[in-house]
């Protein structure tokens, strides 16, 4: 496998080579500064080309090394692993949402994906749309409900699940004392956010004393993309999964940037879904906007990257060569988590597709599967 560049946190590059002029240049993320070297075009087209197709078959050198790893005794740990109360299954048909893999979950199935992919320990969530799609106390009521539930599993599943606890974000009360609950009384193991709530994202100046208290605690918290009131059926032809959730996570993040609230909450450990959505892929604007918009320069003194090497992202459905280059370019490996999306992708999908990448050494593998989520929630190693 290759081996990475070594690289220290906030010091990481992106390659950009074969510009409109023809130049061959490299630039810095750290300095701005233009350096020669990188990838051809024709280069990179090819291996964008091999890298989906090997993402897609799971085949080739790592295919010795993946029947090794599936044989192996269980240690990974999946933060990204959604579960479906009773309670919420019931709230999903009254309110018409939710597909079949939502609503016919079972414990049962996430215990034999688990074993079937070597994991160990999963992180339990509900998935979108959290409790959007409610108000108030019927909010509250049904976020208690799952919280009590996924305590419920990991008590009764000894050593097999930690949990994220769901709040109903928009009601500042209600968070705090879910937050307490949750946190006190269950020992959940951090929190679950949607990126959006409805026509607000995480950097949202209403949620201020939800995150005063997060940082407070030094919460780790974990977030999944959801449809905004925005971008609901914007195309007939693409459903928001395709590229909308993606999208959204950019935004929040970008949100908990420029308005502060990362430099503010320095001890809230943000675990991003999806390699950080486009973040990877736009990150020349990320470094930019502070330096042509001067309102943005107090909202990150040691610059936006500074902050975005910080936060955490997950591998769902991003284990292939594409997204693990371009999030690895930006960030350090010590901030990448192991996720799967399960129900909605196989723990095996992205055991083979981390191994099939190409891009990690064994050893940064064995991390990004464990150890770095150890670091984070060092409980989970009992």
């Amino acid at each position: 496998m290759k081996q990475n560049d070594d690289r220290e946190p906030g010091k990481s590059r992106m390659a950009m080579r074969g510009c409109a002029c023809g130049c061959d240049t490299t630039l810095s993320l750290t300095s701005g500064s233009l350096t020669a070297g990188g990838l051809s075009r024709r280069q990179f087209a090819g291996g964008a080309v091999g890298a989906a197709a090997l993402a897609v078959t799971g085949f080739g050198r790592a295919g010795q090394a993946f029947a090794q790893a599936a044989d192996a005794k269980p240690y990974r740990i999946d933060v990204h692993h959604h579960l479906s109360p009773p309670t919420y299954i019931q709230a999903a048909v009254a309110n018409n949402f939710g597909d079949g893999l939502l609503r016919n979950w079972t414990v049962e199935k996430s215990l034999a994906d688990m074993d079937q992919a070597g994991i160990a320990v999963s992180m339990l969530s509900v998935t979108q749309p959290g409790v959007n799609f409610l108000s108030g106390e019927a909010a509250r009521k049904l976020a208690r409900e799952c919280n009590d539930y996924n305590a419920k599993l990991i008590s009764d599943h000894p050593g097999r699940f930690g949990g994220w606890a769901m709040l109903p974000l928009t009601d500042t009360e209600g968070s705090l004392k879910e937050i307490a609950y949750a946190l006190d009384t269950l020992k959940l193991d951090g929190i679950g956010l949607m990126t959006n709530y409805r026509d607000k994202w995480l950097g949202d100046p209403s949620f201020l004393p939800v995150m005063e208290e997060l940082n407070r605690r030094k919460c780790v918290v974990y977030t999944h993309p959801s449809t905004a009131d925005c971008c609901v059926n914007l195309l007939k032809t693409e459903p928001p999964t395709l590229v909308e959730w993606g999208t959204d996570t950019t935004r929040t993040i970008g949100d908990i940037v420029f308005s502060g609230n990362a430099a503010k909450f320095r001890d809230i450990k943000w675990i991003f879904s999806h390699a950080g959505g486009t973040m990877p892929f736009l990150i020349e604007r990320f470094i930019r906007q502070p330096m042509i918009d001067a309102k943005f320069k107090p909202m990150t003194p040691d610059g936006a990257l500074a902050e975005l090497t910080r936060f955490y992202y997950d591998t769902a459905q991003t284990s292939n060569k594409a997204s693990m280059s371009a999030l690895t370019a930006v960030i350090p490996t010590s901030q990448i988590l192991f996720g799967t999306d399960f129900p909605y992708r196989t723990g095996i999908d992205h055991v083979k597709g981390l191994r099939s990448s190409g891009v990690f050494t064994d050893a940064q593998i064995m991390e990004i599967e464990r150890g770095n989520a150890l670091k984070l929630l060092p409980r989970l190693g009992a």
